[in-house]
């Protein structure tokens, strides 16, 4: 059913667009739509679906224009529309009983972005004869609302006619998003390369220019500064890079057999060595574990974040648990098919607020450092693993990660 008021009109269904004739006022006689405009027309729209003959694109394909994700509007020879889509409704904020039989102008009338009436530039039924359309563009409902929209001229011959305008019209909200989102990014990234970069730049210039002056402590000195700087910065960038392989969905997993306690136990050895006290962590492993087949340098890209969140922002003891549990696929057999680690501290934890916000861009729990990509990159490397990870509120009081990794034994050796 179109959308509109209880017992209105509804809109055409996909095999209606094609048989139904303009919509015409009381008396008006309709010899215009003769047997001979039909049969081309059905054989425009057939080639346009990919119908053969004798078959309908409708029963072909079996689509309703309200199952279509973005707005349809379709008018006649006549610029009636007889087909208005819900998405179309929704986007227009205009019911479809109220579009039906009206002229395309008035039933949607769009502006670009100079406030020129649209239809009036373009003048589908009029101009070059070997026009076959719009390229997508913005434009503007009334009211100022910004709307995607695309037109094609539906003709009988390469320069006849138009016998139907077909326009496709798409909210610009998600566009926005991602919009939003890459210029989000962009700052982000050149806030955290300013620093770094200045620093190395600061210090290379005055030792090549002052080399003699200083002694050779503070060249050290100044060396392991950019030393460090210089790793901050290929850490970002190796950052950018598993965010653009995430989105994409081209992050490599090369599975082998990895000792997840032993790989929680170099992490922790790692800070202990850094100067942490030993007796802030406590690792706690329930055997038996069952073989875990991952990509071993990326559990350790996992297990480093989420140790240093809860080091730098977490209070008190931080536990790791390693248990054995089920794996996020169901399994017949009930057997415990996957490897849990679980990651608290005794802080003040995450707010319920924000938690869930923690695996989304540019998230920080604290305004002490990081870029906010650390926990949606840990994400996404869990879920390439076809694993699952969830925070929520430590015993203690603080913050508290799960991530449940199946077996993910390769096939070759199933």
């Amino acid at each position: 059913m179109g959308v509109g008021t209880s017992g209105a009109k509804s809109a055409p269904r996909a095999r209606d667009v094609r048989d139904a004739p303009a919509p015409r006022r009381a008396g008006q006689h309709d010899d215009r739509l003769d047997a001979d405009h039909d049969t081309d027309l059905d054989a425009d729209l057939d080639a346009d679906h990919g119908a053969g003959p004798g078959s309908e694109p409708g029963d072909e394909l079996g689509i309703d224009p309200d199952d279509l994700p973005d707005g349809l509007v379709i008018a006649d020879e006549n610029g009636r529309v007889i087909c208005f889509n819900a998405a179309a409704a929704r986007i227009t904020a205009v019911p479809a009983a109220t579009a039906l039989g009206r002229h395309l102008e008035s039933a949607l009338p769009l502006e670009d972005l100079e406030g020129r009436r649209w239809w009036q530039l373009t003048d589908p039924y009029g101009g070059l004869a070997i026009r076959v359309g719009q390229p997508e563009r913005n434009l503007l409902l009334p009211g100022g609302r910004e709307v995607l929209v695309t037109a094609r001229y539906v003709r009988t011959a390469p320069t006849g006619p138009v016998r139907r305008v077909v326009v496709s019209l798409r909210d610009t909200e998600a566009r926005r998003r991602t919009e939003r989102s890459h210029a989000e990014l962009i700052a982000t990234v050149a806030h955290e390369l300013r620093s770094p970069l200045t620093s190395v730049k600061g210090f290379t210039a005055t030792l090549l220019a002052k080399w003699e002056r200083f002694t050779d402590d503070q060249k050290k000195l100044m060396l392991e500064t950019v030393d460090a700087d210089a790793n901050r910065v290929t850490r970002l960038i190796a950052e950018l890079l598993d965010i653009s392989r995430i989105d994409s969905g081209r992050l490599e997993v090369r599975r082998q057999p990895v000792d997840i306690g032993a790989a929680v136990g170099r992490h922790i050895q790692a800070y202990v060595t850094s100067g942490q006290p030993a007796d802030r962590f406590l690792l706690r492993i329930e055997q038996p574990l069952p073989p875990l087949w991952a990509d071993p340098d990326k559990i350790d890209q996992v297990l480093s974040n989420l140790l240093e969140n809860a080091v730098r922002h977490g209070e008190g003891t931080v536990t790791i648990d390693v248990t054995p549990s089920a794996s996020p696929r169901e399994r017949e057999d009930g057997e415990n098919a996957a490897t849990s680690v679980t990651v608290s501290d005794e802080g003040t934890g995450i707010p319920e607020e924000s938690m869930n916000r923690v695996f989304t861009r540019f998230w920080r729990g604290s305004k002490r450092g990081g870029t906010g990509l650390g926990l949606y990159i840990v994400k996404g490397i869990v879920e390439a693993h076809g694993g699952t990870i969830t925070v929520g509120r430590a015993p203690g009081g603080g913050a508290e990660f799960r991530f449940t990794l199946p077996v993910g034994t390769p096939a070759y050796l199933l």
